[in-house]
């Protein structure tokens, strides 16, 4: 029996924004209103966003030529960028889907960003294969001591392979991040760190809303309320994600969080037992490693604070 609302024919489309129950989808020259089949979204997913920006979806025009159409399937993805959706929670949310890299974006001051949600978020692109870059913004509010930590933070990551940049969001350019010429960057980080400012930059024109910090918490104001790509100038495309307060793991088993903390991997090669914990073996390397101070207290302080998500139900907010 024929569609009513839609043709039988779809045809493949990009999500490029998501704004509740209607999505944005790219379908070649075409920019096309969606909202997904019913049956789509009781599939068992167990995300708040069954279809995230950045996924290639299938779509029904809609008969009545009024330039809508339904979108019946999602494709398989290579990757995304995944957390769980509120403290506590049961539900994950997805931030994007099928990129090709992630800019964290992250400030030591107005608001300050904190290391275990840096860590949380490094763990979680590495468990996907999705490279990282971090930016640092706001270096001009740093007085000497602030700058010293600034440097002994990015010393920390540049030392584990992360490219590490610090600067400000309003004057950056899109080459000093070697962002991939063809390819997705999604840009991530708590709210009031500056993303909004480094897309306009990015692009050339202001098109994502910014707004000041709030004085009396010293945290961000959310700005962008969706999640939307944008194109670039020189090529390739960037998304945009609403500030995110807390990082918690999803469906990772307490073992095999340390393969994704590429210090604690290494340090724990060395360990003598294969599936040492890195808590209260002994042999472990890895803590005698932060005994020594060859491992920052603050990745280990993370990785336990991963460990733990799994037996407490929850994950701290950070």
């Amino acid at each position: 029996m024929k569609n009513e609302e839609s043709s039988l024919n779809p045809i493949r489309g990009r999500v490029i924004r998501t704004t509740g129950s209607w999505y944005t989808v790219a379908v070649g020259p075409m920019i096309v209103e969606c909202r997904a089949r019913g049956n789509l979204r009781l599939r068992g997913v167990r995300t708040t966003n069954p279809i995230a920006v950045g996924d290639w979806v299938d779509v029904e025009m809609a008969e009545n030529g009024g330039g809508t159409g339904v979108i019946t399937n999602i494709r398989e993805r290579t990757n995304y960028i995944i957390r769980k959706a509120t403290n506590l929670s049961k539900e994950s949310h997805i931030l994007a889907a099928n990129v090709d890299r992630a800019l964290l974006m992250v400030t030591l001051k107005q608001p300050k960003t904190s290391l275990t949600f840096v860590d949380r978020f490094l763990a979680s692109a590495e468990a996907y294969s999705i490279p990282v870059t971090i930016v640092i913004n706001k270096t001009d509010l740093l007085n000497e001591e602030e700058r010293e930590e600034m440097e002994y933070v990015a010393g920390i990551y540049r030392e584990m392979g992360y490219e590490v940049f610090a600067g400000t969001a309003k004057t950056v350019e899109s080459g000093n991040f070697q962002l991939p010429p063809k390819g997705v960057t999604v840009v991530c980080g708590n709210s009031g760190v500056g993303k909004s400012t480094l897309i306009n930059a990015l692009v050339g024109e202001e098109r994502q809303k910014t707004a000041a910090i709030s004085e009396a918490h010293n945290t961000g104001m959310h700005t962008t309320t969706y999640a939307e790509m944008v194109e670039l100038p020189g090529g390739g495309y960037i998304i945009d994600t609403p500030g995110v307060k807390g990082f918690g793991s999803v469906d990772m088993e307490p073992e095999e969080i340390g393969s994704y903390f590429r210090d604690i991997f290494e340090i724990g090669k060395g360990c003598r037992f294969s599936n040492c914990s890195h808590t209260n073996e002994p042999g472990c390397e890895v803590v005698r490693a932060l005994e020594e101070h060859r491992l920052a207290p603050s990745r280990y302080e993370s990785y336990l604070s991963m460990r733990g998500d799994k037996e407490e139900g929850k994950y701290r907010k950070s």
